[in-house]
């Protein structure tokens, strides 16, 4: 069950980045009203990924895998900055785009 929190954290990793790109490819229909819950739910995606990474640690710490957390840090701490950076560029392009939209 618990490495299951990996596993959770890629999908919902790649959700995150993906439901902005989703949100970019339909900005030519002048009809998508719904391009702000993507983006919530993009963010949320996004933390939710986090909060399994932080989960899976605290995991490894309480069975006391030293050896596993000192392996896994490493990709953890670069990778989780990354996600987070580009969740943030994405859903900034998102809102800058479609700012026209939101005063209609």
């Amino acid at each position: 069950m618990i490495a299951l929190l990996n596993l959770g954290s890629l999908v919902l990793g790649l959700l995150a980045w993906i439901l902005p790109v989703v949100n970019l490819m339909r900005y030519k229909n002048h009809e998508i009203k719904n391009w702000i819950a993507l983006s919530f739910m993009s963010i949320s995606a996004c933390a939710i990924s986090l909060c399994f990474q932080i989960l899976y640690n605290y995991h490894l710490v309480r069975i006391e895998d030293w050896g596993a957390v000192m392996d896994t840090m490493y990709a953890v701490a670069l990778i989780a900055p990354v996600l987070f950076i580009v969740i943030i560029i994405l859903n900034g392009i998102t809102l800058f785009l479609y700012r026209d939209r939101i005063a209609n």
